[in-house]
């Protein structure tokens, strides 16, 4: 039973990572010199934070489940 919920969660959680907007263009700022977006408060909002929060939980849920299998 845990393992089908682990399973499901894995694949969940591996949808949502992919739902995630790329913040990884930030990065390219600091070689590039980006100064107009320094000071920039960057919030995510509506559905994107939605996103990162479930992304969270089921992260957390999974861990909690991979543990108790471990355990038993």
């Amino acid at each position: 039973m845990l393992e089908t919920i682990l399973i499901i969660l894995s694949i969940l959680i591996i949808a949502l990572v992919l739902l995630q907007s790329n913040k990884a263009s930030d990065a390219g700022q600091i070689i590039t010199g980006g100064n107009d977006a320094l000071f920039q408060n960057m919030k995510e909002r509506g559905l994107e934070l939605f996103i990162t929060r479930l992304t969270l939980a089921l992260g957390i849920i999974f861990f909690v489940i991979s543990f108790i299998l471990f355990m038993i």
